[in-house]
């Protein structure tokens, strides 16, 4: 008797992050699903994961809409077999000072990628839960803890993400389910997002250096759906973004005044009518990297948040009994001089 291979879903799989994800997934053996909105995505996408040799499936649906991802995960489950792996990697943004935003706007990135996330594991849960198996993994970023300027609506649904993965994670643990909940925070990546996002800064989105290949994340994610952390920190970015809001928010603040508002533009202008995938797929741009392939780099440093936690407290301590010491000597020295 034959082992049938997981399945992994990926929403948000045919372009940048969770594309690359899909493929990873792929080339570990997984039979992939994708959920995304354009046919042409969908269908190029899945070409690709079956020349690796997996069974794929793409299904055309808005993560928005919960009705749509339940349908697609009833799909995914008769035709591959029971989800092992959710990644909720679909996104929307809109580049822009928080007053050039309409209502509008802000409902909708919070709609694709907030309630997106929401959506794709309350499917998942629904079939993991009555198993007491299967692994969750969101897909965050450093911006999930240091909100930068332009990117309000983002920041503000990555954060959400956070909030509602932690609340989660406490009902799961209250339930002694097995169930497994993880986050990645990225840092940057050369994704199509910078040339198919709504852009109401007045110049070409770029995304804020150091940048990354999506392999770089999805690596990342293919690890955290086999370990699942609590989080996984990936890149030097990341950390310093982190730790650094833990420790110094206000510095932060200023620095991120000064450097994150001309670091996110090029000095092209945004070309008139040019379309943006907020509402409807920008089919062209289906891809798994974007324009800044010679910025990319191949490779960066990942951390669970329990190892980073370890190791601060090995750094608090270690300046402890520095300390201790420096104050042990100071004291001896005074001593001999009394004497």
């Amino acid at each position: 008797m034959t082992d049938i291979a997981p399945t992994v879903v990926v929403t948000g799989g045919t372009a940048g992050v969770g594309r690359a994800s899909a493929l990873a997934f792929a080339r570990q053996g997984y039979r992939v699903a994708v959920i995304a909105r354009g046919q042409q995505g969908l269908d190029d996408t899945c070409a690709e994961l079956e020349a690796i040799g997996v069974k794929a499936l793409g299904i055309a649906a808005d993560v928005a809409d919960a009705d749509a991802v339940e349908q697609a995960a009833e799909r995914i489950e008769d035709e591959l077999g029971p989800i092992a792996v959710w990644v909720n990697s679909a996104m929307a943004t809109v580049f822009g000072p928080t007053g050039t935003l309409t209502a509008e706007e802000y409902k909708r990135v919070t709609e694709v990628t907030y309630l997106g996330s929401v959506n794709g594991t309350q499917s998942a849960l629904r079939r993991m839960k009555p198993r007491d198996s299967g692994t969750i993994v969101q897909v965050g970023s450093a911006l999930s803890y240091r909100a930068i300027p332009l990117q309000s609506a983002y920041c503000a649904a990555k954060f959400a993400i956070r909030g509602f993965t932690d609340s989660l994670r406490c009902e799961l643990i209250h339930d002694n389910s097995r169930v497994r909940l993880t986050m990645v925070q990225l840092p940057a990546h050369n994704t199509p997002q910078f040339d198919w996002s709504r852009n109401k800064m007045g110049r070409r989105a770029q995304p804020v250096p150091p940048i990354h290949t999506p392999e770089v994340a999805a690596r990342a994610i293919v690890r955290a759906a086999r370990e699942a952390p609590r989080e996984l920190w990936l890149g030097k970015a990341s950390f310093q973004a982190i730790l650094g809001n833990m420790l110094m928010p206000g510095l932060l603040d200023r620095m991120m005044a000064e450097q994150a508002w001309d670091g996110q533009m090029t000095d092209e202008p945004v070309a008139d009518g040019r379309p943006d995938n907020l509402h409807e797929p920008v089919e062209e741009l289906h891809a798994t990297s974007g324009r800044f392939a010679a910025q990319a780099q191949e490779s960066a440093l990942g951390l669970s948040s329990e190892t980073v936690g370890k190791l601060a407290v090995g750094g608090l301590a270690i300046a402890a009994v520095a300390a201790v010491s420096l104050v042990a000597g100071v004291t001896a020295g005074l001593n001999r001089r009394l004497r």
